[in-house]
C-alpha cells in the first residue's frame, strides 16, 4: 500500500481533500502516519496539476476510487471484476506495482464511496481526454463478467453526468461495450442516416478526440490503455465503410 501513502503524503495535488481525500483518508490514515516522514506534504507543490494538467498519480487515485464504486454498485464484488483490474494493472505497470495497486484497491473497497461527489471533484480539475479514458475503464470493469447489471448501468450514467461527459460521449463509450445494430454509428457519434462524407468527417473528428496521444501526459502505461478505445473507433468505422462499400 506504499503507493497511496506517497500520494496522500504530497502527490495527490487537487485530490488532497474533498470527497477523494475523505475516502483515502479513512482507508490509509495509519499508513500516512508511517510514510509522512518520507513524503512531507509540500503546500508549494500541492495543486500543481491544476496548472500543468492531470498527473498520473491523480489519475490513478481517481481510477481506483471510482473503480471501487462501480464494483460495489450491484452489492457484490465479483472475482471477474478483480481479475479484470488485476490484469489491467499488471499489464500497464508490471506485476510488482500492479500488486501494490491491487492492495490499495482492496482497502478502498472497505469504505463507503460517495461516487457522484468524487466524480464531481474529478471533473473540476481533470482534463477532458483523461476523463474519457477514466470513464472507458469504468465500463470495462462493469462488463468484466460479460454483462452490465442495471445498477451498474445506472451508476455509470450518473457518473458520466458528474464527470461532465456529454451525452454523445456517454453513448459512444457505452456502445463500445453494449452492442446492437446501431453501435458502430453511436461510437462514431452519428446517425445511420449520415452520408458517406459525414461518416468520414465524423471519423476524423473522433480519431482526434480518442487518439492515445491525448493522454500522453499520463505516461506510456495509460497511453497503452487508450489504444483499446481507439481500436474500437477504428473497428466501428471499418464496419460502416465495408457495409456501405466506400473507400
Amino acid at each position: 500500500m506504499a503507493g497511496f501513502g506517497k500520494w496522500i503524503g504530497g502527490g495527490l495535488g487537487w485530490a488532497f481533500g474533498g470527497p477523494i481525500g475523505a475516502v483515502l483518508g479513512f482507508a490509509f490514515g495509519s499508513m500516512f502516519d508511517r510514510t509522512s516522514t518520507e513524503n512531507e506534504f509540500d503546500p508549494n507543490t500541492a495543486g500543481t496539476s491544476r496548472r500543468s494538467g492531470t498527473s498520473r498519480d491523480n489519475f490513478a487515485a481517481s481510477l481506483l476510487v471510482l473503480s471501487a464504486a462501480v464494483m460495489k454498485a450491484d452489492g457484490k464484488v465479483l472475482k471477474s471484476e478483480l481479475d479484470f483490474i488485476r490484469d489491467f494493472l499488471n499489464r500497464q505497470f508490471g506485476p510488482d506495482k500492479g500488486a501494490a495497486y491491487l492492495l490499495d484497491l482492496r482497502e478502498i473497497l472497505k469504505q463507503e464511496i460517495p461516487a457522484q461527489q468524487v466524480a464531481t471533484q474529478i471533473s473540476q480539475f481533470m482534463d477532458h481526454a483523461s476523463r474519457l479514458q477514466l470513464y472507458h475503464f469504468l465500463w470495462g470493469i462493469a462488463m468484466a463478467d460479460g454483462e452490465v447489471d442495471s445498477t451498474e448501468d445506472h451508476l455509470l450514467k450518473q457518473l458520466a453526468s458528474a464527470l461532465r461527459i456529454s451525452q454523445y460521449d456517454y453513448e459512444s463509450i457505452r456502445a463500445m461495450f453494449i452492442k446492437n445494430n446501431e453501435s458502430a454509428y453511436k461510437i462514431m457519434e452519428i446517425e445511420p442516416s449520415a452520408t458517406d462524407e459525414e461518416v468520414k468527417k465524423a471519423y476524423r473528428k473522433m480519431a482526434i478526440k480518442y487518439h492515445p496521444d491525448k493522454v500522453s501526459h499520463l505516461g506510456a502505461e495509460y497511453q497503452k490503455a487508450a489504444e483499446e478505445k481507439f481500436q474500437s473507433l477504428n473497428q466501428a468505422y471499418e464496419s460502416i465503410r465495408k457495409q456501405r462499400g466506400f473507400k
